[in-house]
């Protein structure tokens, strides 16, 4: 049997990894990454020769039960917790903490960092957020599926950005940072409405507990506290006490965002310093031990000083970011994605969003497929013109409201957070309405999603043509 030679076996394993460094860099990755993931769900969900074994993975109990013989103890550990609760409730808070990074980072240097800079894209969010939420409760008032109104109301940035990004120069810089900005903000929406309107019943004692808890981190980093381990233990009890009070446990990770310092250890002073003394302690190690290979012990321990000189040198926040962008974007929302969006198929009518409104149901999929598709960009678009004409805001620099608008079509892009606001919606329902109203609103999240990409897409195309041709 002939022998792979080693050489060309590591540099195949160079270039694969070259590559996937690559793939993970472009903006689009995570997107067809996602998309993957949707389709794999339906498929499990659906294959007669799957679709049981992937419904009691989700189901499986991971909650410690310690009893006693006597009966004197009982004691779930957390109770309830199944998979398909463990990603939601768990995994997705490291995914929160990462969007409340990316709020915090805009809101102190980013695009929301002034008035100027961030009274229109927030202005907009509100007007996404509003529109689509008001077209929902106008087909679903007074039905059963009224309280799913803020699925609608989430834009997905990973898949808006994704699309902007390769569609080139079509789209201007300048409604590529709005749009981002806008996302941003409408995030921040969104999580406020997770919170007050989609948790359960509040736990009042546990919920002062969990805000006295929070006070303490408020206070560990005003005395100055920079070292990430130390907020590590207060955000799990904050977890546990938000589990149990009735606050939606995944608002942790945005809670706990808000406290991480944004200021290094060392400054650029210090950094500077402490650089020259280590640097110079290399080369005279160096030059002392010029027989041994580099690097030497000495040489290893200047090495490993100057690599934690530049770790304290970074934000927390901005390492954090750093550290779990990919594992979010790659590991936990292709999760979400495959716990989520796997949808068994027992009524066809899941795909037909324009079926006519029943009296005591009401019509989920209209609602979010006309909330996201007309809604979403309506709304940005009205609420932009109003900042403009009133002088609250300036129109992003080359752009038409044409183009805006077809930009903002890509608002409508919902995905993530509204499958996320979909899994909370319809509770206080018989168990297999509230199963049917969120499988409903599952598949219009995705119907109505693709519909405002490929609508934006498109209407950025023609757009763009048209502006050519009058130059």
């Amino acid at each position: 049997m002939a022998l792979i030679p080693i050489n060309w076996w590591n540099k195949e394993v160079h270039n694969f990894r070259i590559s996937q460094d690559k793939f993970r860099k472009q903006p689009w990755a995570n997107g067809v990454i996602l998309l993957g993931c949707v389709v794999i769900a339906m498929l499990l969900a659906n294959l007669p020769f799957t679709k049981e074994l992937y419904r009691s993975f989700l189901e499986t109990e991971l909650t410690i039960h310690v009893a006693s013989p006597d009966g004197f103890v009982d004691w779930f550990f957390p109770r309830g917790m199944t998979m398909e609760k463990f990603i939601n409730d768990f995994l997705m808070v490291i995914f929160f903490f990462t969007v409340g990074l990316e709020i915090k980072r805009e809101i102190v240097c980013g695009e929301l960092s002034s008035p100027k800079k961030a009274i229109l894209p927030v202005i907009a969010a509100f007007g996404g957020v509003v529109t689509p939420a008001l077209v929902f409760t106008l087909v679903n008032h007074g039905t059963a599926a009224a309280s799913g109104w803020g699925i609608p109301t989430a834009t997905d940035i990973a898949f808006a950005i994704g699309i902007m990004s390769v569609l080139g120069d079509k789209v201007p810089i300048s409604l590529k940072v709005f749009l981002t900005a806008l996302a941003i903000a409408d995030d921040l929406i969104a999580i406020l409405i997770v919170a007050i309107f989609y948790g359960g019943k509040i736990n009042l004692v546990l919920l002062g507990i969990a805000l006295v808890v929070v006070f303490f981190v408020f206070l560990m980093k005003k005395l100055g506290e920079k070292r990430v381990g130390f907020y590590f233990v207060p955000a799990i009890i904050v977890w546990f006490l938000f589990y149990y009070s009735g606050i939606h446990a995944t608002m942790t990770g945005v809670v706990m965002a808000m406290f991480i310092p944004m200021e290094a250890r060392y400054n650029k002073a210090k950094f500077h310093r402490r650089a020259r003394i280590l640097y110079e302690g290399l080369v005279e190690a160096e030059a002392i031990h010029t027989s041994e290979a580099f690097p030497n012990g000495p040489e290893r321990y200047y090495l490993r000083r100057l690599s934690g000189l530049t770790k304290r040198s970074i934000p927390p926040s901005y390492r954090l970011e750093h550290k779990l962008n990919p594992i979010v974007n790659f590991l936990i929302m292709p999760i979400f994605a495959l716990a989520n969006a796997g949808v068994e198929i027992t009524d066809p009518s899941y795909f037909n969003v324009f079926k006519a409104i029943d009296p005591v149901m009401g019509s989920v999929s209209l609602g979010i497929f006309l909330g996201l598709v007309l809604g979403k960009p309506l709304g940005i678009t009205a609420a932009s013109w109003i900042a403009i004409k009133c002088k609250l805001g300036e129109m992003p620099s080359k752009a038409t409201w044409p183009m805006l608008f077809a930009v903002a079509c890509l608002g409508g892009i919902g995905f993530t957070m509204s499958i996320f606001v979909d899994t909370l919606s319809f509770g206080g329902l018989d168990p297999a309405v509230t199963a049917h109203l969120r499988d409903a609103g599952k598949i219009a999240v995705l119907m109505g999603s693709l519909c405002a990409g490929i609508l934006g897409t498109v209407l950025i195309n023609i757009v763009s043509s048209l502006q050519k041709k009058k130059a």
